[in-house]
């Protein structure tokens, strides 16, 4: 005998049904906040380190990690102490524009990997 039209049977199945769109409904809005949250990832505020390279004039590199709102300064005092030179001496440019120490990376507009390049103070000229 066929239980076509049993209505205990269609109530179970509409049953089992609801559930698993229950369950797919919730692993879908799981799946959307794990991407929210990577994308909340990806996105790095401003606030984040930067790597910084000093490179001096014998093309030797120094690599600094700064916040994007330090002041360079600080970079350029610890430049000049790990290369055993006095701060007035070496000139910092970037992009062939010399910077103050009151800069920071965030008003150069500045970059992940970016370079400064750091020259020692010329005194006198040639004939």
């Amino acid at each position: 005998m066929d239980n076509v039209g049993n209505p205990a049977e269609d109530n179970n199945s509409n049953s089992n049904n609801s559930a698993a769109a229950a369950a797919e409904d919730n692993n879908n809005s799981a799946a959307a906040a794990a991407a929210n949250n990577q994308n909340v990832k990806d996105e790095k505020p401003e606030t984040e380190h930067i790597n910084i390279k000093v490179v001096a004039a014998d093309s030797s590199e120094v690599m600094f990690k700064i916040k994007r709102k330090t002041k360079l300064s600080k970079l350029m005092q610890a430049y000049c102490s790990r290369a055993g030179q006095a701060f007035g001496t070496v000139r910092f440019l970037v992009d062939g524009q010399r910077i103050n120490g009151d800069n920071t990376p965030e008003e150069l507009e500045m970059e992940d990997g970016d370079s400064i390049d750091a020259m020692t103070e010329q005194v006198g000229g040639s004939y």
